[in-house]
């Protein structure tokens, strides 16, 4: 079930995207022994603006006069930055939110709200220095009461409600304000994390204006301090946002930005060779090369740091049974889908954690396609003759129904099972997967993650621990090395992390799948760097 008119060879692509500077931005970034990502190589295509000591890329001289648009393959599910878990969501917050710290395109901790932090002596906590003079979209000046309050917000119920971030802050129990510009995070353990974290997640909100609206007009409207205020929102159709004069940095070189949406690649695609936008995702393999031979649009890739993986309830038959999920792992051509399907815009995975991520295990390989060993298990599992359906997103992520039909495909070849597909609204399936309840959750479903961190030991928490915001797996020993993990700094903590995601190779909670590459299109008169945390920041757009 492979798509052989749309293979573009991984030679061919580097040859397309930019040759050297994409060869270097596959490189991607390995991370350092406290979970801080450092650079490989020389980094990805030529950067555009200039860096600040403080973080952030671009900013004008005053300002211009033009617009960008994007377009996604979905809308936000709303505008209450700590009530979602979808990067199409993310990526819009970010203009309008601040963090306390934050990431260059190298994947590197900056600056942001926060001027310095350090860990306390003696005290399993940590200390923010914020920034003077950042202030509210209505002019209202942010102080330390905000940010502990937006922490608070993530991770305490009683609080607001129950974040779905609440483990993207995972082993802090709450934050205080000590003065006007300095926050106390207090965390569970020792967290090796924390500074990683907080240069990933947690956009600050007012307090005061969190507080006096319910959480309907929360999810229509924005009060941050970023370098856009929303203009308008029409749920579902766009996001257009105006940019903010009395930004704490200089202003956003743009005037404005609109955010669009689109599930079908090829809508993208010739909306942006028509001009009616500037910048469009998961450009797929047979699109490149009409992209780059066009007058007005060329293609800027990245490796992303998002997996994408087929997960298997362990708590519903066939699937809590290990030799069926290591099956259904044998039964699948994974080396001829990244090959096929994806053009080579991939690589294959086996195990949770990429590679350059803390915790990456370098001995685990990725399943080999063996539909031989895979009948064999089926029927040593007691589930031959099981009929499985496969849920998956259209237009989430780089040609995931065609990875989907392609992995039922070779599954339902095997004699003693049936395999089909069943194609699911993105948002739809989200809601589902976030829910509380396993029982809610289908049984069988495509799903991607990016893990801006670089951490495996997060990745691990999320998806397959008892009690993450994803979960559909359930093993007392994995849970184990995540918790002893938590305590760990290191060296130490990478090797546990390894030992982690041997265990899950080996138990197969899912069909492990691939890295997926982040390939879009943008307009020619735009400068503007891919990056592999899947960000795109109008703020570091200029024009050329």
């Amino acid at each position: 079930m492979t798509d052989n008119q749309s293979h573009v060879s991984r030679r061919t692509y580097l040859k397309l995207a930019g040759g050297a500077a994409s060869a270097a931005a596959i490189a991607g970034c390995t991370g350092g022994d406290d979970g801080t990502p450092t650079t490989s190589g020389d980094g990805g295509s030529e950067a555009t603006g200039t860096t600040s000591s403080d973080g952030g890329d671009g900013g004008s001289d005053g300002g211009s006069d033009f617009d960008i648009t994007i377009t996604q393959g979905q809308m936000p599910s709303g505008l209450d930055p700590h009530d979602h878990r979808e990067t199409p969501t993310t990526v819009v917050m970010l203009h309008a939110y601040d963090s306390v710290l934050s990431r260059d395109a190298d994947g590197n901790i900056t600056n942001a709200l926060a001027t310095d932090y350090s860990r306390v002596d003696g005290e399993n906590a940590a200390t923010f220095t914020l920034r003077e003079g950042v202030t509210f979209h209505n002019g209202d000046t942010l102080t330390a009461e905000d940010v502990a309050y937006s922490i608070n917000r993530i991770v305490k119920e009683d609080v607001g409600f129950a974040s779905p971030q609440r483990d993207q802050l995972a082993g802090v129990s709450g934050a205080e304000a000590v003065d006007e510009t300095t926050v106390k995070v207090l965390n569970e353990n020792l967290n090796p994390i924390v500074f990683s974290e907080f240069a990933t997640y947690c956009d600050v909100m007012q307090k005061a204006w969190t507080e006096e609206h319910d959480k309907s007009y929360i999810s229509q409207n924005m009060m941050g301090s970023g370098p856009f205020q929303l203009s308008s929102y029409t749920e579902d159709e766009e996001v257009v946002f105006e940019r903010y004069d009395d930004y704490w940095k200089e202003p956003a070189a743009a005037s404005g930005v609109t955010f669009r949406a689109a599930e079908e690649a090829s809508t993208r695609v010739n909306q942006l060779l028509q001009g009616e936008t500037d910048i469009t995702v998961n450009v797929p393999p047979q699109e490149v090369q009409r992209v780059n031979n066009s007058d007005n649009a060329t293609i800027a890739a990245a490796p992303s740091t998002r997996i994408i993986y087929n997960a298997m309830r362990y708590d519903v038959e066939p699937f809590s049974n290990v030799k069926f999920r290591q099956a259904l792992n044998y039964a699948v051509d994974l080396e001829s889908i990244v090959e096929n399907v994806l053009g080579g815009f991939g690589a294959q995975t086996g195990q949770p954690t990429l590679e350059g991520f803390v915790g990456y295990n370098p001995d685990i390989d990725p399943y080999p396609y063996d539909p031989e060993q895979a009948e064999q298990l089926i029927e040593e599992s007691g589930f031959a003759g099981a009929e499985i359906e496969l849920n998956t997103p259209v237009g989430r992520y780089l040609k995931d129904l065609e990875i989907s039909q392609a992995v039922a495909g070779y599954i339902d070849e095997l004699p003693n099972i049936s395999a089909s597909v069943r194609q699911r609204d993105f948002g739809s399936l989200v809601d589902e997967l976030l829910t509380g309840n396993i029982e809610d959750k289908p049984n069988w479903y495509l799903i991607g993650w990016g893990e801006a961190t670089f951490d495996g030991g997060l990745v691990m928490t999320a998806l397959l621990s008892a009690e993450g915001a994803l979960t559909s797996w359930n093993n007392e020993e994995f849970d184990s090395l995540l918790e002893e993990a938590g305590n760990q700094t290191g060296d130490q903590r990478a090797q546990t992390l390894q030992e982690a995601n041997q265990l899950a190779h080996d138990e197969a909670p899912w069909i492990f799948l691939n890295r997926q590459f982040s390939v879009y299109g943008v307009n020619n008169s735009l400068s503007w760097q891919a990056r592999s945390d899947e960000r795109i920041d109008a703020y570091a757009i200029s024009q050329k």
